[in-house]
């Protein structure tokens, strides 16, 4: 990640619901992630191909974080972390170009806007990267946060069957979502709008 893009944070904005601060994702930052992700339903979890609210998986994440495979971000109230993201890459893969992103929120915000926000600042952050491509993975249930991913560009590349098994043994369904970042960088620096936007 660039100097620059990481010169962002932390930024601070505020809406009808409340002041908020989103900021670069710490190590230290393990212990109250780990706690946000074990207060969540199991269900909002299952696109994920681990388990976050297991402590060894947050271990796991936060050694990614410290290699650069990883590089996350926080959302936070002057009560701690509300929500965070992450995109994911695989050096060692023949994918390098691609990241996914991983969004989660705690219910009590879900609907002030913040999921936007993080999807926002997470495409900046794959652009910061060199990234040419994001992708995301949700369970067909998650009509509200699809739409979201899908009016900010993504599109629907693929739907994997009784994908991913809940705690309850019942299989769910997995949408697999994209976005062209190379194309979407190449129409800022096409119109200006990178030189704009830096």
């Amino acid at each position: 990640m660039t100097e620059e893009f990481a010169s962002r944070y932390p930024r601070s904005f505020s809406n009808d619901h409340g002041t908020f601060t989103i900021r670069l994702m710490q190590p230290t930052d393990a212990d109250e992630a780990l706690l946000l992700s074990q207060t969540l339903p199991a269900h909002d979890l299952l696109f994920l191909p681990r388990d976050i609210s297991e402590p060894r998986v947050m271990a796991a994440w936060m050694d990614q974080l410290r290699s650069g495979e990883i590089a996350s971000l926080v959302i936070c109230t002057e009560q701690g972390i509300v929500g965070f993201s992450a995109v994911v890459t695989d050096p060692r893969s023949w994918s390098p170009h691609v990241g996914e992103l991983r969004v989660l929120l705690a219910p009590s915000v879900r609907e002030f806007g913040l999921g936007r926000k993080l999807i926002q600042e997470s495409f900046l952050m794959a652009v910061a990267r060199n990234l040419e491509k994001l992708t995301a993975h949700m369970t067909a249930d998650q009509r509200g946060a699809i739409a979201v991913f899908q009016d900010l560009g993504f599109i629907t590349e693929a739907l994997l069957r009784d994908h991913v098994r809940d705690p309850d043994g019942e299989t769910h369904d997995i949408f697999i979502l994209s976005h062209n970042v190379a194309e979407f960088q190449a129409r800022m620096v096409q119109y200006g709008l990178d030189e704009a936007l830096g």
